[in-house]
């Protein structure tokens, strides 16, 4: 037992020397290689799926990026050109007669017959009333026998003077009695002068009972019918109206402001007058226009307070009576124009703080602001003063859907109507 256990105590060193022995390279295990490749593999598998998250995301961005971008604004377009722009100045009127008289009883008395159609056409001179003419009858006879009494008493008064001359000249009466028929005389011969005055007057009474039409025209309908009184008030002696409608006025008002504004664009050149002169239409309550054209014959230096406008009238030639006095008409001003300037639609205007600014494009349809100055608004029209040019383009419908910088997209209606046009444009010159 003990060489046994010498035996084992002595094989243990064998067994550790053999431990210790060291391993050929064809026989040890590859432990730190093993351990790179690995954690080469992780780091690859790492950045792949980093790179793979990335590109993910970039994707979702640019779909993002493309539901949410925005179309371009599509807008319509217009090129600027300068020409003569004619002004039409419109106003409201009122047509009136040529001539309008009140015809009125001169005397007052019982109105016995009338003569005239009510609404028809009468003559100067035309009776159209009669008065009874019976009172005025008696006072012209009345005076008619007084006149020839003071022509008798004038008779006897010259008789006694002829006597009374004769006497003194042979020194056969005084000067006091000379003087004394000559001045019965003198009375004699006025008492005459008034007898045949009252008779004259008698007379002019007697005619005015026969009411005659003054001017000729349209007569209207009668104020006093007949068996009324006519008296010499301004109520009681009113019978009827004439008025004259060919020619016809039509009278209209000219807003001060607008007046003052219009004078200062002539003094500064911008509005001028076509060779022809002004001329003025009317269009009647119903829009038609009335074929004949106007002149203006009359226009008022001062402003009428109670309206704050100036008064100004046209005449018109009237044939058959069309346009009837008293109605109410447009009244259109021709003949005025702005020499040569620009002109835009007035939606194609913005309002801002710092004035009026409309979108000019340039070639890539990209819009740019412009501050512009306005001559004058009239309608849907704006005249420009300065800010824009001949030839540049606008945006005249969407401009309140622009972004300042951003290119918009012309209208596909629009530049299908242009190219019809420019197509038409081309075969009318080949024709």
């Amino acid at each position: 037992m003990e060489n046994d256990l010498y035996e084992e105590i002595t094989e243990a060193p064998e067994t550790k020397e053999v431990q210790n022995d060291p391993v050929s390279p064809e026989t040890a295990p590859p432990k730190k290689n093993n351990n790179f490749i690995f954690i080469l593999i992780l780091l690859l598998i790492v950045a792949g799926g980093g790179l793979w998250f990335w590109k993910k995301e970039e994707a979702k961005k640019e779909a993002v990026a493309k539901t949410t971008e925005m179309p371009p604004v599509v807008v319509s377009d217009m090129v600027l050109k300068a020409s003569d722009f004619p002004v039409t100045l419109e106003y409201t009127g009122q047509t009136k007669g040529f001539r309008e008289a009140e015809v009125r009883a001169q005397v007052g008395g019982v109105l016995k017959s009338k003569e005239y159609r009510e609404g028809q056409p009468v003559k100067a001179g035309q009776v159209l009333f009669r008065i009874d003419p019976a009172p005025y009858r008696a006072t012209l006879n009345r005076n008619s026998a007084n006149l020839k009494q003071a022509q008798v008493q004038a008779d006897l008064a010259k008789i006694e003077f002829d006597r009374i001359s004769s006497l003194y000249s042979k020194n056969a009466v005084s000067k006091n009695d000379l003087d004394n028929a000559d001045a019965t005389y003198k009375a004699s011969k006025a008492a005459v002068d008034s007898a045949r005055a009252a008779v004259r007057q008698s007379q002019i009474d007697l005619d005015w009972t026969v009411v005659r039409a003054p001017i000729s025209g349209l007569s209207s309908k009668e104020e006093r019918s007949i068996g009324n009184l006519i008296t010499l008030d301004a109520q009681g002696s009113l019978l009827t109206t004439i008025v004259q409608a060919d020619p016809v006025y039509v009278e209209f008002a000219v807003p001060a402001d607008e007046h003052r504004i219009n004078e200062m664009l002539r003094s500064a050149g911008h509005l001028r007058v076509f060779p022809d002169g002004i001329s003025v239409k009317v269009a009647l309550g119903d829009g038609t226009f009335y074929d004949k054209k106007g002149k203006i014959d009359f226009q008022d230096q001062f402003v009428d307070p109670s309206t704050a406008d100036i008064r100004a009238r046209a005449v018109f030639d009237n044939p058959g009576n069309r346009l009837y006095p008293g109605q109410f008409v447009r009244v259109y001003v021709d003949g005025n124009y702005i020499h040569n300037v620009i002109s835009i639609p007035l939606r194609s205007v913005l309002q801002t703080s710092s004035g009026p600014i409309v979108y000019v494009l340039d070639d890539a349809n990209v819009p740019a602001v412009r501050n512009i100055k306005i001559i004058k608004t009239i309608k849907n029209t704006c005249l420009i003063e300065e800010g824009l040019k001949e030839g540049e383009r606008i945006v005249v419908d969407g401009v309140a859907k622009i972004l300042p910088g951003k290119a918009v997209k012309i209208s596909e209606k629009q530049e299908h109507k242009a190219a019809s046009g420019d197509k038409t444009e081309g075969d009318n010159a080949k024709n």
